[in-house]
């Protein structure tokens, strides 16, 4: 298996869902709070698959 970095894009988009996910944890945001842990999952797995996926 090969990897290949993400673009700037895919890495960005990866981490800004994570820190909402987090600060979802933290403080009170009206739609990321209830889902905090699906932010911070998703933006793993997109991180993940700019990863694995050439050109992504």
């Amino acid at each position: 298996m090969k990897l290949s970095a993400p673009k700037n894009v895919t890495f960005w988009v990866a981490v800004v869902l994570a820190v909402l996910g987090v600060l979802g944890t933290l403080t009170a945001i009206p739609l990321v709070s209830d889902n905090a842990f699906l932010f911070v999952v998703v933006g793993f797995a997109l991180l993940a698959l700019g990863n694995l996926l050439k050109g992504l």
